[in-house]
């Protein structure tokens, strides 16, 4: 049946988060009204109280103040409503006699026999005839018809717990002969008390999937703070980078200026004097053309002697090459490597301290460690040997290939880990899930279970599809696995450098992850260091430097 639609004058008190008539109509401080229970519940599952509506928010809780006005507007809504579909719905609590001419009376028995209900006049024949005696009477009912067996015209008395339906005494001889058979007030009973339990066990549901919503709004809410974290942490290193980067380009760019500025005067300077001198030889050239003109003996020779004029430069001695700027593009991109390496090693020192602060305590499984590792005591080491140990070919056991997982599993949240690899020339590290193949040769790789790097012929690899070189500034020492499950994402850190060497994203998680480890082969002892899970040290120089 479609539900009733809303009149106008209902429309205007119906709350906007249950979309029904106002229940316990209060107001918040910025003017909407909402159900007292559906605004509590909406706010019981935030961190931060905001309005449905305007989406204002509030940074402590408000008290709700119930609106009196829409109250009683709403109390008389629901009256005259009430009073609307009372006058237009016919009266069927009482049930009527069938043998009473208008006006019927009110029934007080009805007769499965006679498939008819007696008001008390009507049913004396009923207490005093014999034979009328014998036929079954109720409570007053109007489905009379529905309680007779259609096939056999019987009362329906007995129900079929195996065919799960009323039936009557013939039924129970004929079509349920061997079916588990009761009463229709014990099946009654059972049913009652078995729907009871459904009840509860529903409202049981319902309860873990309202946990199950705060819990997921919860998570939802942690996951967008986290965002904003990040991307008010990004904005600020590449404002920091481009701003880096913009002092370089200004000082470079002014040293420049200033380099040619300097250059200028000096040409400039030299081309006056230059000037100044050529001046005073064309003056002097003119006087001597003048005076080779003159027929006075004495005249020419008393001038003569004063050409050409004195104290000219040597200019032979005199250079001026152009500036060369070469060069200055790669000092200031030196300069500004050197800048922005310290600026990125900051910030990869905060992330690794960030998470450090996720540090679990991992051990290693000895039910999984192949038949050639040699695990320690405190299940903290593990290195290879040459001698084969006889031990139970369980399904945890790797029997082939050189590898041990931890014995802790996650299936949520983030967690981290540090492995020591110092002194080691192959080692594989990283996190498989549960199901992976663990008998034969295995294939490491993100489709078959495994998120791992590894040190193979002076090579760092990440085990990608396909592969990754990594270039690592120097060879890692320790390494920092850090995993957070649900954004699917693996990440590596050189931990004395706070270098991060690899990630991998956008993996989708379905099963546990252990954390992985493979001390790789021996070669003749040149790789017998063992791999060592060692524990998080927060007071190291990395995290000193960020306190």
């Amino acid at each position: 049946m479609a539900s009733r639609s809303p009149s106008r004058s209902e429309e205007q008190f119906l709350c906007s988060i249950c979309l029904e008539v106002f229940s316990e109509p209060v107001s918040t401080p910025c003017g909407h009204n909402f159900c007292k229970r559906c605004i509590s519940h909406t706010w019981d599952s935030k961190v931060i109280c905001k309005c449905p509506l305007c989406n204002r928010s509030f940074s402590i809780r408000p008290e709700l103040s119930v609106n009196t006005f829409i109250s009683e507007m709403v109390s008389q809504l629901k009256l005259e409503k009430r009073s609307s579909s009372m006058e237009h719905m016919p009266d069927f609590s009482e049930v009527q006699c069938d043998v009473c001419s208008e006006p019927k009376l009110k029934a007080v028995k009805s007769c499965l026999v006679c498939l008819s209900s007696f008001c008390e006049s009507h049913l004396q024949p009923h207490l005093s005839a014999p034979r009328l005696k014998r036929h079954q009477l109720m409570e007053p009912v109007d489905d009379l018809e529905d309680r007779i067996c259609p096939t056999h015209d019987q009362p329906l008395k007995l129900y079929c717990s195996t065919d799960q339906k009323a039936i009557c005494v013939v039924c129970s001889a004929l079509e349920h002969k061997n079916h588990t058979l009761v009463s229709l007030e014990e099946a009654f009973e059972q049913e009652k008390v078995s729907l009871q339990q459904t009840v509860a066990e529903n409202q049981r549901l319902v309860g873990q999937r309202r946990l199950k919503v705060q819990e997921i709004t919860a998570a939802l809410e942690l996951s967008e703070r986290e965002a904003q974290r990040e991307t008010q942490q990004m904005v600020k290193v590449f404002s920091d980078i481009m701003e880096s980067v913009q002092r370089c380009l200004d000082h470079h760019t002014k040293v420049l200026e200033q380099s040619l500025s300097k250059h200028k005067e000096r040409a400039q300077a030299l081309i006056q004097q230059l000037q100044q001198e050529m001046c005073e030889l064309e003056k002097s050239s003119t006087e001597a053309q003048q005076l080779s003109l003159s027929t006075d003996p004495l005249h020419f020779l008393q001038r003569c002697p004063a050409l050409p004029p004195a104290g000219l430069k040597d200019w032979s001695s005199v250079s001026f090459e152009p500036q060369t700027c070469e060069g200055s593009a790669a000092r200031a991109l030196s300069e500004l490597e050197t800048s922005l390496s310290q600026k990125i090693s900051k910030v990869f020192k905060e992330e690794l301290r960030r998470v450090q602060t996720f540090a679990v305590d991992v051990t290693l499984d000895p039910d999984s460690a192949a038949p050639w590792l040699v695990l320690s005591e405190d299940l903290k080491q593990v290195h290879l040997t040459d001698v084969k140990k006889e031990l139970p070919d369980s399904p945890q056991r790797f029997d082939t290939c050189v590898m041990v997982l931890g014995k802790q599993s996650f299936s949520s949240g983030r967690f981290y880990f540090e492995v020591q690899v110092k002194g080691k020339t192959e080692w594989t590290l990283g996190v498989a899930q549960e199901s992976v193949n663990r008998k034969g040769k295995i294939g490491l790789s993100p489709k078959n279970g495994f998120w791992t790097i590894w040190l193979r012929n002076g090579e760092n690899k990440a085990l990608a599809d396909p592969s990754v070189l990594l270039s690592p500034l120097r060879p890692p020492q320790k390494v920092g696995v850090f995993v957070d499950y649900g954004a699917g994402l693996v990440s590596f850190y050189d931990v004395d450098s706070a270098d991060l060497l690899y990630s991998f994203t956008g993996c989708c998680f379905r099963e546990k992850l252990f954390p992985y480890f493979s001390p790789g082969l021996n070669f003749g002892g040149t790789n017998s260091a063992p791999l060592i899970i060692s524990a998080v040290d927060t007071e190291s120089p990395v995290c000193e430097g960020l306190k």
